[in-house]
């Protein structure tokens, strides 16, 4: 892991290791408990009801209890407890093939057609076994969903995890694989699977008429290394962090930590965004927080006409969630969770992703701060990034076209900007930062998810849609209420103390809260809320808090 001899720091940044003092203290006792009172000896913690109606999860009438408490002026943290262990819901053996990636959150394939599954299940009997074959419906969506998705293949009913994986054990003998599924993680629509939670959720409300603190992201070091998100809370000082946007975790398709998507840090693009795909807008001061959709255009100008960019501060040739341009394979459009590939390219690269850039074959031309050629690499790139320069690399075809358009001792002008869905170009400032996210989950107050349109919904692949947007995960969430509050929301999953939640009952969790545009960042494993140093959520990772690659920061009033 690269790094640098000091975090990147602004005017609205702590220096790593501040003193939490202006904080208030919230004991680890606040997590997961609705009756958590300040340690002894903390300051005055104003507690209050919340006014929104209960989530929409479950059956009516379960219990819930909140817990809503002050950390800082403008900034409320609220615990929901709902609901309560069913017995209904059980421990099974689904069939599956596991994913090969090194994702733990990457979905089995699970789902398959009816003579697929009855294939499965004929082969479990002749060894023995007793499957049952079920449909699966999910739940319609903005652009997805409302249909028999496919079936599925399971076997057995458990109180207990351990009993499932000895039921397991003789489906992999039988020459098939799978997974021990918690039926309370199914999610289908109208609860057919009888669950009644319990769910545990965390909530941040920023109110912009009250808070004096900072609202921001922050990538840490670099953008090439990966930290867990009480590691950048402790680094930036935040009274209150969580998880953010989408990053490349798997080497093989990029610098892990790399925003998998659009990036903005105090209104600096470093990240082009995924083609189309939503991402969430806000400023310092807690003001005009958005959920938008980008495209990008980047050229470098030299000698010659001006040269298209691929992407900024990524590895060249990899393209991770796809939605890049129209050489890219297999798709020029948004792919979640596909690294797409393009042997041509040209990146341009600051001081933001490392303390080097990537290494292969190519070029790279070197700029110093005002832009000036003082180093051209014509056959292989990698190297170090001056202080307050650029790089450019190219590889395959670009290769001639860069170096004929860079020569030593002129001048290279690099140009990246966003452009809005009118094809506007977006005027970012220092107090704007935007992080990638998707699928959109609430637009103008009304149930807006678009798991199809931000690649989500792959038609060759039910079972990705099944257990990443179907079945119930870890999440997190954030928007905008009517009021010009920024809500930030983590819902625990993959237990049974929390079941999480698909995405249909993520949208319909955001518009309880009367958020008016509401986007789903990025969950599973990921999913963390850290405030005043401690994390108040449960990650889901068997490792414990995953490294991530941004999280959004709450600092102190100032």
């Amino acid at each position: 892991m690269t790094s640098r001899p000091a975090v990147r720091r602004s005017r609205r940044r702590l220096a790593a290791g501040v003193a939490l003092s202006t904080s208030l203290a919230i004991g680890s006792a606040l997590a997961g408990t609705a009756s958590a009172q300040p340690p002894a000896g903390s300051p005055a913690i104003a507690v209050a009801s919340v006014a929104q109606a209960r989530l929409p999860l479950g059956p009516a009438g379960l219990p819930e209890t909140r817990d809503s408490r002050v950390l800082q002026s403008g900034v409320t943290l609220t615990t929901i407890v709902r609901g309560q262990a069913d017995p209904k819901s059980v421990w099974t053996v689904e069939v599956a093939i596991p994913s090969s990636s090194p994702d733990p959150d990457a979905p089995a394939t699970a789902i398959s057609d009816r003579a697929t599954a009855d294939a499965a299940a004929a082969r479990l009997r002749a060894a023995g076994l007793e499957p049952r074959v079920e449909d699966v419906p999910t739940p319609r969506l903005a652009d997805a969903g409302g249909n028999l998705l496919g079936y599925r293949v399971r076997l057995g009913s458990f109180a207990t995890k351990a009993e499932a994986e000895v039921l397991r054990a003789k489906v992999v003998a039988a020459g098939l694989g799978g997974s021990s599924i918690f039926t309370g993680w199914d999610g289908e629509p109208d609860d057919v699977s009888g669950s009644t939670g319990p769910w545990h959720v965390q909530v941040l409300t920023i109110d912009p008429k009250k808070f004096r603190g900072g609202l921001d992201a922050s990538y840490g070091i670099d953008i090439e290394a990966r930290e867990t998100t009480s590691t950048l809370a402790a680094l930036t000082g935040a009274t209150a962090a969580t998880n953010a946007g989408f990053f490349v975790l798997d080497p093989k398709a990029g610098a892990p930590g790399d925003p998998a998507g659009v990036g903005v840090y105090d209104g600096r693009l470093v990240s082009e965004p995924t083609a189309g795909r939503p991402a969430l807008v806000i400023h310092d001061n807690a003001r005009g927080t958005a959920v938008e959709r980008f495209r990008w255009h980047g050229e470098v100008r030299g000698i010659g006409q001006p040269l298209p960019l691929d992407g900024l501060d990524r590895v060249p040739g990899l393209i991770r969630n796809c939605g890049g341009t129209a050489d890219d394979l297999p798709t020029s459009k948004p792919l979640h969770d596909v690294t797409c590939t393009d042997p041509d390219e040209l990146i341009a690269f600051d001081s933001a992703y490392a303390a080097s850039t990537p290494s292969g074959p190519g070029a790279e031309v070197v700029l110093d701060r005002h832009g000036m050629v003082t180093a051209i690499r014509t056959t292989t790139r990698g190297g170090a990034i001056p202080e307050g320069g650029r790089t450019v690399q190219a590889t395959g075809n670009q290769v001639p076209l860069l170096l004929a358009a860079a020569k030593l001792g002129q001048r290279l002008v690099i140009r990246a900007a966003l452009t809005d869905a009118r094809g506007h170009d977006v005027r970012l400032s220092p107090h704007t930062t935007i992080v990638n996210g998707g699928p959109e989950l609430v637009r103008n107050g009304h149930l807006h998810a678009t798991p199809a349109a931000d690649g989500m919904a792959p038609a060759d692949n039910p079972s990705f849609y099944y257990g990443w947007v179907h079945k119930r995960n870890p999440r997190t969430f954030a928007g905008v209420d009517a009021f010009g509050r920024t809500v930030i929301i983590t819902a625990d999953g993959r237990s049974e103390a929390s079941l999480g939640l698909g995405i249909a009952e993520t949208a319909a969790v955001a518009k309880s809260f009367g958020l008016r545009n509401a986007i789903n960042l990025d969950g599973g494993g990921s999913t963390t809320m850290v405030a005043n140093g401690n994390v108040l959520n449960s990650p889901s990772d068997a490792t414990g808090e995953r490294p991530v690659g941004d999280a959004l920061i709450i600092t102190p009033t100032r």
